[in-house]
């Protein structure tokens, strides 16, 4: 008798080691999977094997004995299902009876499972569940077997996690994927909302039809006579050039008419006598004409070594050291009188963010000076092209009207401006510059 005992500890041991190593061997889950549920037989002897997989909460039965493909759907593959994934107790080793079962567990379970029924979950050295065995026949489990099937099942286990890794076996399902397909379902709706498109660019107070002070004449600027941001009224000398040269030529031309009016007057009174005195009378008369005219000239020029303001207004201009003792060029931009009431936004918007935008649009404006309150306006004009700002951005230019300020703010102060364009959806408002920039990047 004991010699037959033996003979069957080692049948036992080697079937055993044989499982591991082919365990061990195996290069896919499939392959494991049909392992574990058929070749077992080789080490135990049973009816039924189902190996069931974790996957977050619940338990999910991967294969079964004897079946190339499992029907999850079928009435036996749902009950265990759900029975498995109700009963979070089964961490351990343990034989099954329909005797502590619920009346509705225990009518399923005499219905679909055999009468003796043994559950062995594959757990890792971390207690990690990866799964389970199923495994029913019509007599008894022995404890021997008992003992086999635990050192076999965490075998199984090892080489599970060895194929497919852990993270397989916590991937979310049940409750856990409907609250994450409702919080996507719930974003696809949110991302599809109407938003209003807009865009930041900077912005600065500037004058509403300013009246321009250029260069009249060329010249150097010898004094500025009123300081910056300074009232003017109309008629105001503003600036003075140095004349030197102006009073100069002024001269000039004032000694060489009175020398063609005297050598007109002298040829005039000699054409009585002589013929060829009258004969030159006609040309003298020309050249006092030109001398005239390069009088004028000279004379118009002289009257514009002071310039004067047209309107009245505020002085603008950056501060007079900027310009004393500088040559300008006629049309050189160097002053502006503004009406301090009459003022709007210019706001340069990088090409980057440009949006479609149109007359009318509404801006939300926040001056550096005080950027807790926001400032209305809508736009006035755009313009079509863009140009290089002083900052060596390029830019389009917005002005954009007051809505209603009952105290305006003063000319140059800067700021931001929040330019609203058309309504989008809220996904393209998040996501506009990510695609614009993919589109570049891959030449789209």
């Amino acid at each position: 008798m004991a010699s037959l005992e033996t003979q069957t500890d080692n049948r036992n041991l080697s079937a055993l080691l044989e499982l591991e190593s082919m365990a061990r061997k195996v290069e896919s889950e499939k392959a494991l999977q049909f392992l574990v549920v058929n070749e077992s037989r080789r080490l135990l002897n049973y009816r039924q094997a189902f190996l069931v997989a974790t996957e977050g909460d619940s338990l999910h039965i991967e294969t079964a004995s004897s079946l190339s493909v499992v029907d999850r759907d079928s009435p036996m593959m749902t009950w265990l299902e759900n029975f498995l994934s109700g009963h979070k107790e089964l961490t351990t080793l343990q034989t099954i009876s329909s005797e502590t079962l619920s009346a509705e567990d225990k009518r399923r379970f005499e219905e679909y499972a055999f009468q003796h029924v043994i559950w062995c979950p594959l757990t890792l050295n971390d207690g990690l569940m990866v799964g389970g065995l199923w495994l029913s026949r019509e007599t008894p489990w022995q404890p021997n077997e008992l003992i086999l099937l635990e050192r076999l099942c965490e075998t199984y286990a090892h080489a599970w996690a060895a194929l497919v890794g852990k993270k397989s076996f916590t991937r979310i399902t049940g409750r856990k994927q409907k609250i994450i397909a409702g919080v996507f379902a719930a974003l696809l709706i949110v991302s599809l909302l109407p938003v209003r498109l807009s865009t930041i660019a900077p912005a600065e107070i500037v004058a509403l039809e300013p009246s321009i002070i250029s260069a009249p004449i060329d010249g150097v600027i010898r004094e500025i006579l009123v300081a910056p941001n300074m009232p003017v009224v109309e008629g105001d000398a503003l600036f003075r050039y140095e004349d030197t040269n102006l009073r100069n030529a002024h001269e000039i031309a004032l000694q060489a008419r009175n020398v063609a009016a005297a050598r007109l007057r002298q040829a005039s009174q000699g054409a009585f006598q002589d013929e060829a005195s009258r004969g030159q009378v006609a040309l003298l008369q020309a050249e006092l004409s030109l001398k005239e005219t390069e009088l004028a000239y000279a004379r118009e020029l002289l009257s514009q070594v002071e310039v004067k303001t047209g309107q009245d207004g505020l002085l603008v201009y950056s501060e007079a050291s900027d310009w004393v003792g500088k040559p300008v060029i006629v049309g050189e931009r160097i002053m502006e009188v503004v009406d301090p009431e009459r003022v709007q936004f210019r706001i340069n918007l990088p090409v980057d963010d440009a949006i479609v935008l149109s007359e009318g649009s509404e801006v939300d404006v926040f001056l550096h000076a005080n950027p807790l309150t926001s400032i209305q306006a809508t736009i006035s004009t755009t313009s079509y092209n863009a140009y290089l700002t002083p900052e060596n951005i390029l830019a389009y230019r917005i002005e954009a009207a007051f809505t209603e300020v009952p105290d305006k703010p003063r000319i140059g102060l800067q700021g931001s401006a929040r330019v609203y364009g058309e309504r989008v959806t809220l996904f393209f408002y998040v996501f506009r510059r990510p695609i614009s920039a993919l589109r570049q990047f891959f030449g789209i």
